[in-house]
């Protein structure tokens, strides 16, 4: 939105003025001491510490960019519609408080301007016959399904570097993220602007991160803070807004879900059948061979034609919504493995939660203790319940409606 650009070139010029240059260097030098820290136990060699070294940057910069949203309303310059955003930000921190019972700390009390359209870019990958996520071990938080950059250049290049080894992969633009605690992270100009609901749905889905967090499990951590946004929002919505914003938000919610649908059955579709090839390799023989007497040329082929399959019908199913594209760009390029897995790490898992909300009658406290317990099961079990509990019909659709 125009007044959001502007505002980001305006408190770029005031905080370039106001910026506390030993701010900086103090938390530049607690970073870069936490990167010699890494570096030190670090055996990946020098592309590891680079990107531990990017991603202390791209922190520091952040941190050192921060200016009190307090401040800024009471200084004449600030445009008006900042101000306002400002003020629900603030609404919206008390609301998560109060209601969901999430701790908002100090959190969101400062903005950033950003000069760039994402704060940080995810890359994604996983083999091209297989659904299986590769990921990377940080420090303090274990396994993730991503490698996040604060440029999207180095993000593109390790895309690259990836796919020259054979993977699929995805490079998405990320709009917020959660520090886990160990900042008081800041209200970004990369989704300020939001609609009034996906702003909300934002925060809250931050603020859960710092509710819960299973070390090692994107899914399950994903899922969590999707499942208490959601219902995060509805809430807010039917306490705060007009019914017709409302009633656009879970029109908005139902055109996502079935999108997702799609996504996610294709997906099982895409499992099924590298599944299939995995089972018949230890039976080929020949050179071409890998599967149940399928070439790799086949192979190819069929995988081209699931993918050519699903464009179709997201097709399909926008021509039931007059025309919305508002998902025209997940299908712009050609999906793959890693783009699929993408979506499946927010969403899949999703049910499980919604579930248990329905089971605790939609109270916080019980709801958080029962998650709090699943988070503390070996990852192995972990999955196994959460399965199962996402399979359940008994409240599926009560579930929905009660969460959504």
């Amino acid at each position: 939105m125009a007044w959001c650009r502007n505002s980001v070139a305006w408190l770029s010029a005031q905080g370039a003025s106001r910026r506390s240059k030993s701010l900086r260097r103090r938390v530049g030098v607690c970073l870069l001491g936490l990167l010699a820290v890494l570096s030190a136990g670090l055996s990946a060699g020098c592309q590891s510490v680079g990107y531990y070294t990017q991603a202390i940057k791209g922190q520091v910069d952040i941190l050192a960019r921060r200016e009190p949203i307090e401040q800024l309303i009471d200084v004449p310059d600030t445009p008006s519609s900042l101000k306002a955003r400002f003020r629900l930000v603030l609404e919206l921190r008390e609301f998560a408080k109060e209601e969901l019972h999430l701790p908002i700390d100090r959190h969101y009390l400062s903005y950033v301007a950003l000069d760039r359209p994402h704060v940080v870019w995810n890359v994604y990958a996983c083999p091209q016959y297989s659904l299986e996520p590769k990921s990377w071990w940080y420090p303090f938080v274990g396994s993730l399904e991503y490698r996040g950059y604060f440029k999207e250049r180095r993000a593109r290049r390790h895309a690259r570097r990836l796919k020259r080894q054979g993977y699929d992969v995805h490079v998405e633009g990320v709009d917020a993220y959660s520090t886990l605690g160990w900042f008081r992270d800041p209200l970004l100009s990369t989704f300020v602007d939001y609609p009034k609901p996906q702003l909300a749905a934002t925060l809250f889905h931050e603020l859960a991160h710092q509710k819960l967090f299973a070390a090692g499990d994107t899914d399950f951590n994903e899922a969590f803070a999707t499942a208490v946004a959601r219902r995060g929002v509805t809430l807010w919505l039917e306490q705060r807004a007009s019914p017709k914003l409302l009633a656009r938000y879970k029109r908005h919610l139902r055109r996502k879900d079935q999108v997702i649908k799609l996504l996610l059955d294709y997906r099982a579709t895409l499992k099924t059948f590298y599944d299939s090839i995995e089972a018949g390799q230890n039976a080929t023989t020949g050179k071409k061979q890998v599967s149940n007497g399928l070439a790799v040329d086949d192979i190819k082929a069929k995988k081209r034609a699931l993918f050519s399959s699903l464009k179709r019908d997201y097709q399909r199913l926008k021509s039931e919504w007059n025309g919305y594209s508002g998902y025209d760009h997940w299908f712009e390029g050609p999906p793959n493995n890693a783009q699929l897995n993408s979506i499946a790490t927010y969403h899949h898992l999703l049910p499980a939660f919604n579930n248990l909300l329905h089971a605790k009658s939609g109270r916080w406290h019980p709801f958080y203790k029962h998650a709090r317990r699943w988070a503390k099961l070996k990852p192995e079990r972990r999955e196994q319940v959460l399965s199962e509990w996402a399979s359940r019909t008994s409240g599926v659709s009560k579930g929905a409606a009660g969460t959504e």
